[in-house]
């Protein structure tokens, strides 16, 4: 059994928590729980009766023994430096996305647990929502043949309310705006599917809420195998949440994945396919996840124990978690440059992670 340890206990704690603590993860449980914040260490403490701290330090000092693994919540600002900090007490390591905020800090932190001998899980968890499995099934079998087009949106709402929850919201020393935030996701969907992407254009723009990063913003993108492909990522929809979604064109099929979650496959249509296959996956593929996380944090945890164990391979490990945040780092650069930047590249302009 091994034990976890929250370190954060904000928003997406819950998610955490709530599987850890209730037994929905085999081989796992909740041992410990910390934040800055008294109230929040607090709160999750009691409702799950594990011990709760308000320094991350002072709890590794008091229950490093029962620890196996640190779960890592805070802001994304502070993911490298809480990283870095923890690596040498030799206990493995889960981020939530996104890893960091710059590429220099993903490398610090990349190289923190390698030294430390320890893994570093970055969480996507999008990658198991159900329909988007079998999307990677069929590419994974080559049934769209030449990629054409790939595209993502993300029609959010996070209204001036979210935003003052925390004070490191929307800033772009410790979050960014929907690029680096909400639409990370997706992000790392397209280029999962789509291959490496070789050039990004973007423009955005901040216009329903009051905060340094954008609420808004278009993305088009080359991928080096020639295909092309669009983001489209906003948190200024209202009144509420409309979709998150992904499309993947190519000469021998096309698949969308919708709902608000990637959550509801949509469209299912290959030209090697029978009537009873599109039948079969648009009825047994389509789930309607509570909220915006899904059902993925779940299954995403289970796998993390199971490597651990030896029995799996890392879903997103920290080079696989880089590579969005390569690809983010890329689409802030075209924006303050207002040119077309190449994602091989070393960021000048980009505003994500300074003060």
């Amino acid at each position: 059994m091994l034990g976890f340890a929250l370190v954060g206990c904000g928003r997406i704690a819950r998610k955490h928590a709530g599987n850890l603590g209730e037994g929905k993860i085999p081989g796992a449980k909740l041992v410990a729980v910390c934040d800055i914040k008294e109230d929040r260490a607090k709160f999750y403490g009691e409702k799950y009766d594990v011990p709760w701290y308000t320094d991350m330090h002072k709890m590794m000092e008091t229950e490093n023994e029962n620890i196996d693994v640190l779960d890592i919540l805070t802001p994304s600002g502070d993911h490298a430096n809480n990283t870095v900090e923890l690596a040498p007490y030799g206990k493995h390591i889960i981020v939530e996305k996104p890893m960091a905020l710059t590429l220099q800090d993903a490398d610090r932190m990349i190289a923190a647990c390698d030294k430390a001998g320890i893994k570093l899980f970055v969480v996507k968890q999008n990658r198991l929502n159900t329909p988007v499995k079998k999307l990677r099934e069929a590419l994974e079998a080559d049934r769209f043949g030449k990629m054409v087009l790939g595209t993502v949106r993300v029609r959010w709402c996070r209204d001036q309310a979210y935003y003052d929850q925390d004070e490191w919201r929307g800033t772009w020393e410790h979050d960014g705006g929907c690029f680096a935030n909400q639409a990370i996701h997706h992000v790392d969907l397209l280029q999962w599917m789509m291959g490496p992407v070789e050039s990004v254009f973007a423009k955005s723009a901040t216009r329903l809420v009051n905060i340094e990063a954008e609420d808004t913003g278009v993305v088009i993108l080359k991928f080096t195998s020639g295909a092309l492909g669009v983001i489209e990522a906003t948190t200024a929809t209202r009144p509420k949440d409309l979709e998150g979604s992904i499309s993947i064109l190519g000469e021998t099929g096309t698949v969308e994945i919708g709902g608000f979650a990637v959550n509801e496959m949509k469209t299912w249509n290959f030209l090697d396919e029978s009537e009873t296959d599109k039948e079969e996956v648009l009825s047994k593929y389509k789930q309607n996840p509570p909220d915006v996380y899904g059902f993925g944090h779940t299954e995403y945890l289970s796998n993390v124990v199971e490597t651990i164990t030896g029995k799996k391979e890392a879903l997103v490990d920290g080079l696989a978690g880089r590579k969005s945040l390569e690809l983010i780092a890329a689409i802030y650069e075209s924006i303050e440059t207002g040119k077309e930047v190449n994602v091989n590249f070393v960021p000048q302009k980009c505003r994500l992670g300074l003060k």
